[in-house]
């Protein structure tokens, strides 16, 4: 699996990053979700599914 975020859909409400800390990492500027490194471990794929399900704007991408 594979996870990203669509930098033009984010708003920076970080759960993401709140919800799986290791797979996003946050932009100082602006708060904005970036994924670390886009593989998600095998035992990280439902922390992966809860992140994309708690965003607001939809903006994590699971593949």
């Amino acid at each position: 699996m594979k996870v990203s975020v669509d930098s033009n859909v984010c708003q920076g409400h970080t759960l993401c990053a709140m919800t799986a800390p290791d797979l996003f990492v946050l932009s100082d500027e602006d708060g904005h979700a970036s994924a670390v490194g886009g593989d998600v471990p095998p035992n990280r794929e439902a922390a992966a599914r809860e992140a994309a399900r708690t965003c607001p704007e939809q903006a994590v991408v699971l593949s």
